[in-house]
């Protein structure tokens, strides 16, 4: 879209393909202008190589420490609820709910941040179609190119508009399917929905269950992004069915490691982790690490997360999950009352982007909106008892039972992927403030708040002949 979106992305991967077709090739792109676009989509190596690139940049550092990588779209979200308090630092106007005016960093970063990101799929699916690939190579290629671009386009969808229950044929931000010197005009939710289904079904029909590695996309990554979007979508059907795709489907015990949960979050290598970003020294985002750099206070780090009272107040005593303790001695009214070590920081830490507890979760409430209440209740108790074996089944029933399935979802997955906020919003519900919150009933959410969502910025208006001012009207 004019100067914001359009870069010559197969320029800016270009690099990768001289320097190796192994290992070390994909760890430090560099712009130039000596390889072609042939070049790079001549050999399936190539092709994967630029793949990596576009994974490189899922922890790049973008614009700041709070303006990153996907992990930074996730803690903005992580800190807008109930459940995570975040002090006067980074993020701090997000964990107020007071960050989404068009001039403002989050807004701009996760415009363009996601528009990136399309484009390079866009690059990389249109390379391969004009490619000699074989066949099979140009399926398996595009797929992963269409699941990565379905992503973005969920994330964009999500943070610039009400949810998809809430009006369909509301506007959403601009839809691109190859690289484009002319800005688009908005499209609707509608079509953007349409798009993200059409490539996620392309991408879980024609991706293997083989990978690289846990960084990149296979058919059970992209079931989990699809299990996510038809979450929004109220595709319960569609939900229970990506989701036992992406996780196995089979016995909770056997993908699950709850003593695993103690171990700091930061390896990619754990049997839990379905999607992740991995991190060495020499490719460190450092102290842009969210949530790590973040909720760790036992090593160098911001030490800026606190979590809510009545959050802690929902794990028993002996939940392998409930790692939270009063480190600073304050009283109970103290917004740094607990800190969790659920988080370990380093340079090295990987970042999670899916897990089996969460996709387990997901058939658990699709199976609920399909009237198998008794299935839903039993797979549920099963991850419960997984994390605390001195769990005990509840008798919830109807709306008590959805209740607790998304609880559970706030137990497992808190601070990592903006579960809350991705819940509430989706339910159209509210988030209000109790407890200790540092900023409290001001930073409350009610029902479809428009805070729920960003405005459009100001720099694709200006730059943008098919968007106006108007664009942020009633917003």
């Amino acid at each position: 879209m004019k100067k914001i979106l359009i870069k010559l992305s197969i320029l800016y991967f270009a690099a990768l393909f001289v320097v190796s077709c192994g290992k070390d090739f994909l760890n430090d792109p560099a712009p130039t202008d000596s390889v072609t676009s042939e070049t790079i989509f001549g050999s399936r190596a190539g092709a994967e190589a630029f793949i990596s690139g576009i994974l490189r940049r899922f922890r790049t550092q973008y614009d700041s420490t709070d303006s990153a990588g996907v992990n930074s779209i996730f803690y903005a979200r992580s800190v807008k609820g109930n459940d995570v308090i975040q002090k006067a630092t980074w993020f701090l106007y997000d964990y107020a709910n007071d960050n989404r005016e068009p001039t403002y960093r989050r807004t701009n970063f996760t415009w363009k941040y996601c528009f990136d990101m399309v484009n390079q799929c866009n690059t990389l699916i249109n390379g391969v179609t004009d490619s000699e690939l074989s066949d099979l190579d140009k399926k398996e290629l595009i797929g992963q190119g269409k699941a990565i671009r379905a992503f973005f386009y969920f994330q964009l969808a999500m943070e610039f508009q009400h949810t998809y229950s809430y009006d369909k044929t509301l506007p959403a931000p601009p839809i691109y399917l190859e690289l484009s010197l002319e800005g688009k005009p908005m499209s609707t939710l509608d079509e953007m929905y349409t798009l993200i289904v059409s490539d996620l079904t392309t991408a879980v029909a024609d991706l293997p269950d083989t990978r690289l590695g846990k960084s990149y996309v296979n058919k059970q990554v992209a079931s989990g992004i699809l299990a996510q979007v038809y979450q929004v979508m109220g595709n319960w059907p569609g939900a229970e069915t990506a989701a036992k795709v992406a996780y196995g489907g089979g016995a909770v015990n056997s993908v699950l490691d709850a003593s695993g949960y103690r171990s700091g979050f930061d390896d990619i290598s754990n049997i839990e982790w379905i999607w992740g970003s991995p991190q060495s020294t020499d490719q460190s985002n450092y102290y842009w690490g969210a949530p790590h750099a973040h909720a760790d206070h036992y090593i160098l780090s911001y030490a800026a997360t606190f979590f809510n009272n009545d959050f802690v107040a929902l794990f028993s005593a002996t939940d392998v999950r409930n790692i939270f303790s009063n480190a600073y001695g304050v009283g109970v009214n103290d917004y740094r009352h607990y800190i969790t070590r659920k988080f370990t920081f380093n340079f090295d830490s990987d970042h999670p982007i899916m897990r089996t507890a969460e996709m387990i979760l997901v058939e658990a409430e699709a199976k609920y909106h399909n009237s198998k209440a008794t299935e839903a209740h039993n797979l549920l108790y099963a991850l419960q008892l997984n994390r605390d074996p001195n769990a005990v089944k509840s008798s919830n029933t109807g709306q008590a039972l959805l209740d607790e399935i998304l609880v559970e979802r706030r137990k497992e997955l808190y601070a990592e992927i903006g579960v809350e906020w991705f819940d509430a919003k989706r339910y159209r519900k509210g988030i209000t403030r109790t407890g200790n919150h540092r900023v409290g009933a001001s930073a409350s959410l009610t029902a479809d708040d428009k805070r729920f969502f960003l405005k459009i910025p100001q720099d694709e208006i200006d730059a943008n002949d098919n968007i106006d001012d108007s664009v942020n009207a009633n917003r």
